[in-house]
């Protein structure tokens, strides 16, 4: 198959995904862009909890082919954790979708649950000893089984961009923020 029409079934793939509006596939120009708004926004504070270490992204440009997928709110994120709380390489937390393990947690003494966030009491360091490792919000790369399924398609991952790259990836995609939208970046390899 050529190297187009495995693309074009990508996205048709990515488009028949519920809750995902529009894509776009990044040029070098929006790669370079991106990998900087990436690099600059490493180690800012993310959701008050600490520094942020976007795996994901990292892992999405590894990738020959990149691409930008907006969603609404009927997007149902990827089996998770989305979101994982590291400090002194351990996880201190993460976030549950499920609402079975959700009711588990909450009857463990060792575990606090707000919404669908689970913070490990023993594994979160005393007060004290924070400043000397800041938590670490780790947004680790998560399975595109939608894309990887593809012919042609493998190493298919997804990951969630910061807030500059979301904002500089919808205005080349002439698209303003609004309520409830969000964006994702797509990276795959060609075999």
């Amino acid at each position: 198959m050529e190297c187009k029409d495995v693309i074009q079934d990508v996205i048709c793939k990515i488009k028949a995904i519920k809750g995902v509006e529009k894509t776009y596939i990044l040029d070098e120009k929006d790669k370079e862009k991106v990998i900087e708004l990436e690099k600059k926004a490493e180690g800012a504070v993310l959701m008050g909890l600490g520094v942020g270490d976007n795996q994901g992204t990292k892992e999405v440009f590894k990738r020959q082919i990149i691409i930008a997928v907006t969603t609404n709110m009927d997007y149902v994120w990827p089996e998770g954790p989305n979101v994982v709380l590291m400090q002194y390489g351990e996880k201190v937390g993460e976030d549950i979708y499920d609402p079975e393990k959700l009711e588990e947690c909450k009857k463990c003494k060792d575990m606090v649950v707000m919404g669908n966030f689970v913070i490990y009491r023993s594994a979160v360091t005393k007060p004290k000893d924070a400043k000397k490792e800041p938590i670490t919000v780790v947004l680790p790369p998560q399975k595109c089984q939608e894309v990887e399924c593809v012919t042609g398609v493998i190493n298919a991952i997804l990951a969630s961009p910061s807030t500059p790259s979301d904002e500089y990836i919808r205005s080349v995609m002439g698209l303003k923020p609004e309520l409830g939208h969000g964006t994702f970046l797509i990276g795959l390899d060609l075999c």
